[in-house]
């Protein structure tokens, strides 16, 4: 197994310029799409029976998707029916909705089996919200009265193609610029002026591609900005400026379609995961004016599930679909797996990770190469009912300002996970 070296500080990951608190989650995956909070202050292990619970909500919505929180509202997607997907704005401090906007109908394309809900993450930028329902309707929205500012579709306007669960991404707000994945052979990419929804550019693979179920991130590699993404076929990187593609790698592609699992970069490397195949690690490298992605490794125990992965210190954490794993970033080499959960999303908040078991369940981890260290398990109460025996619980756990938040379809509970002030 090839092992690289990270010395090389090619290649910087930009978070979006967003006017939020260090504390709060303005999108998906936190503040720099990578899993990790910047909170500190929280609770290391949890009471018996888990975290104090301050509410839950019964009614958001059927969907996987999570929550966007900043400030004292959160913004979440849903659906009623397969009618009316919705995003909305609730109060952080008891969970009332405070308004709820229509952006269409349910994706629902050639889904085998049956799983129409909602999925991306709402993000939030100033004043605006960028939401992506299932069936391509793409709005921006105000923050404060939930007005609808522009629309599009990614279907009826760019020609778009996702995959065979509908669309699942999370925009992306870079600048002025919002990059979104319609996917097919007239817009692969797509960057639009996020104040107006017009196009400044639009970027098709000679051969096409379908959108998968991933969301893409900014890197910066030889001196020029690119978005990444992972594909139906693999990842591509993108000029941020331009939409011209740089670089392709085949890899990694799911044997049951479900390339799901947003990218993760660290210190000039990509590391990308799909069910059924497994995962690696490319080191982009520049010749001149081209970019080559070269693969470090690729294992097919890698983590592949649905709930992503995040990087803390020199590891990688993630799970299967039976169990956490932590293996060395550079390398590869598998330092334990656990099996405690099973299955399930994770993110990183001071010193823990925090996950959602598929099965409902909830854990706290210390992360470490020695061991699987639990500090703190539970369910939350009031668990809902599944449409079939295959639909799990697939939305991440969020952790800001001091609060914990856990998703399951309708069901929506925050914790307080604030340690006690000495």
């Amino acid at each position: 197994m090839k092992k690289c070296s990270f010395g090389i500080r090619g290649l910087l990951v930009l978070s979006a310029a967003m006017s939020v608190a260090a504390s709060d989650w303005p999108q998906w995956r936190g503040p720099e799409r990578n899993g990790i909070s910047r909170e500190t202050g929280l609770l290391k292990e949890w009471p018996k029976d888990g975290p104090k619970l301050l509410w839950k909500v019964s009614a958001a919505g059927r969907g996987y998707a999570t929550p966007a929180v900043v400030g004292e509202r959160l913004y979440l997607l849903g659906n009623d029916g397969l009618d009316d997907e919705f995003v909305q704005a609730l109060e952080v401090k008891d969970g009332k909705r405070v308004w709820q906007t229509r952006l269409g109908k349910v994706g629902n394309p050639r889904q085998q089996p049956n799983f129409p809900a909602a999925r991306s993450t709402p993000t939030v930028e100033g004043e605006f919200l960028y939401a992506l329902g299932s069936d391509g309707d793409l709005a921006c929205v105000e923050l404060g009265t939930g007005k609808v500012r522009w629309q599009k579709n990614l279907r009826t306007d760019f020609g778009g193609k996702p995959g065979n669960w509908a669309y699942s991404e999370s925009p992306l707000i870079d600048g002025d610029s919002l990059l979104c994945t319609p996917g097919g052979s007239t817009a692969t990419l797509v960057a639009l002026n996020k104040n107006t929804g017009e196009v400044i550019w639009k970027r098709a693979l000679p051969e096409g591609d379908e959108a998968a179920y991933a969301s893409a991130i900014i890197v910066e590699v030889g001196g020029v900005k690119q978005y990444v993404q992972l594909l139906q076929k693999g990842l591509v990187g993108a000029e941020a400026k331009t939409g011209r593609f740089l670089w392709r790698y085949g890899k990694p592609v799911s044997r049951y379609g479900a390339n799901i699992p947003t990218p993760l970069t660290s210190d000039g490397y990509i590391y990308s995961a799909a069910a059924g195949t497994g995962g690696g690690v490319v080191k982009l490298k520049v010749n001149g004016g081209t970019v080559e992605p070269e693969q470090v490794y690729f294992e097919s125990k890698f983590p592949t599930a649905i709930g992503g992965a995040v990087k803390i210190g020199d590891f990688l954490y993630g799970t299967t679909a039976e169990a956490l794993l932590c293996a060395e970033f550079a390398t590869g080499q598998v330092k334990w797996e656990d099996r405690a959960l099973g299955a399930a999303s994770l993110c990183y908040a001071d010193g823990r990770l925090y996950l959602h078991g598929e099965n409902g369940e909830v854990g706290l981890v210390e992360p470490g190469p020695e061991s699987y260290r639990q500090k703190g398990r539970f369910t939350p109460p009031d668990q809902p009912k599944h449409a079939n025996e295959m639909e799990k619980a697939w939305a991440y756990p969020v952790v800001a300002n001091g609060r914990l938040y856990i998703r399951d379809h309708g069901m929506l509970w925050c914790y307080d996970v604030k340690a006690a002030r000495s």
